[in-house]
């Protein structure tokens, strides 16, 4: 009993369990919750239906990567909806829809396609098999396109010839499209100075012109000094501007301006303007007398300094090649033809053996008072079956790698296809071909001889063969290569007019190095000018009389 009695006890001293009633809100007007939870506030609700597939957790991305093919498998009945959209108040002012319904054409336009599409119908007008053809070919034109851009290059801005700096004044831009306009029609013919004929010429040995391409000869080495004096530095043009002329160059000069608008690489040429007569010169220690290769391509040469086909190496072998050239197919050690005065740029017997070289100074009428005294060279002279002498104008195309530069082999196609090799040329060398005509033009010269260089392996650009040789009269090869003599005058003429209205100074005539235009600035006296040549001009300064 006493037991009993304890357990009793200790069950009567055990708290009972309770159970709290939770706070129930009366809505008398309706059912469900007054207030909304403090962890719900603020949060938009957005309807649903237990129906809809669960597709991505989370979209980012709306409507801008939607997969077309299952584009209503995860959409619900009740829509996308607004309530997670962004707004920025900030720019809900500012905001401003853009109209971009399509413009309604006149009822004038709108048939007018179709209507001819109409007629064409069972009269020899286009199938839908050809329309799809059309279709599928422009398709895969522009797929082509987009490759070709991929895999194309970044173009790369060539640099100018020399640094325009702060101090020089632009004071003309003439761009092409309109300097190809330009036409000075029935110049007369040039008019040799009297007892101005200088130097002497060899023979041209026509057994180069037997060279082929299964008889090739090597390019042989022929160490022969050249000169390329600029206008001021030629004692003889220097004496002529007292007397003769108001406009002085040289043929090199002349044929670069005169042929500017099929240039693309950057040059210049300076200017000085005394009184009324001008003086265009070239600048010493530049890459004025080096040929261009490939200039006018429409993948021009890779402009790295350390490759072996870089634009400069490339200019300074095509020049080495055309010295060499010049002096090889000529008739050595026999007696030279010379005119009355010998070479006036050799100094001393001691230098080394002159070159081949005749120098005419020749002089033209370009009316309106301007008169043009210029110095031309000739190559060498060469006897006819009749007797009578031809001077020559010598050149040299040299092949460096034909992977490179349009895809024509010289060895495969020179012998049976020289005219496709001469075009690609053409294409790729528009300028210096150009150039060269003028030159021989300008010196009434009777042919221009070509010759065909190439390199005896890809990768060397030291050793040379001579795979064929070909010649035209130069007004001829003007006409095929579509050089208009008329446009180049007139090209040299507004230089001339531009340059007389200018005070007396110093101007410079540039290329722009990455647009088709030429520009003309104003420099001071004493640009370009060292202390020593500063002393030589006022030894012997006969031009500015």
């Amino acid at each position: 009993m006493p037991g009993i009695m304890e357990d009793h006890e200790r069950e009567e001293n055990l708290e009972l369990p309770r159970f709290q009633t939770p706070v129930i809100q009366d809505n008398p007007h309706g059912w469900g919750p007054c207030d909304m939870p403090e962890q719900f506030k603020d949060m938009p609700y957005q309807p649903f239906s237990k129906g809809d597939r669960l597709g991505k957790i989370s979209d980012w991305t709306g409507a801008t990567f939607q997969d077309k093919k299952y584009t209503s498998k995860y959409q619900s009945q009740f829509g996308a909806g607004s309530q997670y959209a962004y707004y920025h108040e900030e720019d809900e002012s500012s905001f401003h829809l853009v109209d971009t319904t399509r413009v309604q054409k006149p009822p004038y336009q709108r048939g007018r396609f179709r209507q001819n599409q109409r007629n064409l119908r069972g009269r020899g007008g286009q199938r839908a098999g050809d329309r799809k053809n059309q279709v599928n070919a422009k398709k895969y034109g522009k797929q082509q396109g987009l490759r070709n851009q991929k895999n194309q290059a970044p173009i790369k801005n060539r640099d100018a010839s020399v640094t325009v700096r702060p101090d020089w004044v632009t004071i003309e831009e003439m761009d092409f499209p309109r300097l190809s306009k330009l036409s000075l029609p029935n110049v007369k013919e040039a008019e040799d100075m009297s007892r101005v004929c200088c130097g002497s010429l060899e023979y041209y040995d026509k057994i180069y012109d037997r060279v082929n391409v299964k008889n090739e000869k090597p390019l042989q080495r022929i160490d022969r000094i050249f000169h390329t004096v600029t206008t001021t530095d030629d004692h003889i043009i220097r004496k002529l501007s007292k007397s003769e002329g108001n406009v002085y160059a040289t043929d090199a000069i002349l044929a670069t301006l005169m042929c500017c608008t099929r240039s693309n690489y950057s040059w210049d040429i300076v200017i000085e303007k005394i009184g009324d007569k001008l003086f265009f010169d070239k600048r010493d220690n530049t890459e004025f007398d080096l040929l261009t290769v490939n200039e006018t391509s429409v993948e021009p040469p890779c402009d790295d300094s350390t490759s072996l086909n870089s634009p400069r190496n490339l200019a300074l072998e095509a020049t080495f090649i055309n010295h060499n050239f010049s002096q090889q197919v000529l008739k050595t050690g026999e007696a030279r033809f010379k005119f009355d005065e010998p070479n006036p740029f050799i100094t001393s017997p001691e230098e080394g053996e002159e070159a081949s070289v005749a120098y005419r100074y020749r002089k033209w009428d370009l009316d309106n008072g301007v008169v043009l005294v210029a110095r031309c060279e000739h190559d060498a002279v060469l006897n006819t079956p009749s007797g009578d002498l031809q001077f020559l104008t010598i050149k040299a195309l040299n092949e460096w790698d034909s992977k490179l530069s349009g895809g024509v082999e010289w060895r495969q196609k020179l012998d049976i296809q020289r005219g496709a090799v001469l075009a690609n040329e053409l294409r790729n060398n528009a300028c210096k071909l150009a150039k060269w005509t003028v030159q021989a033009i300008l010196a009434g010269s009777d042919q221009i001889k070509f010759g065909y260089v190439s390199r005896v392996h890809v990768r060397d650009s030291s050793k040379h063969v001579i795979l064929g040789t070909q010649q035209y009269k130069p007004a001829e090869f003007a006409t095929q290569i579509k050089l208009n003599m008329d446009n180049a005058w007139g090209i040299l003429r507004c230089i001339i007019d531009i340059c007389m209205k200018q005070r007396d100074g110093k101007y410079l005539i540039m290329k722009d190095p990455n647009k088709p235009l030429i520009r003309l600035y104003d420099i001071p006296d004493n640009t370009f000018e060292s202390e020593n040549e500063d002393a030589e001009e006022e030894e012997g300064g006969l031009y500015l009389m």
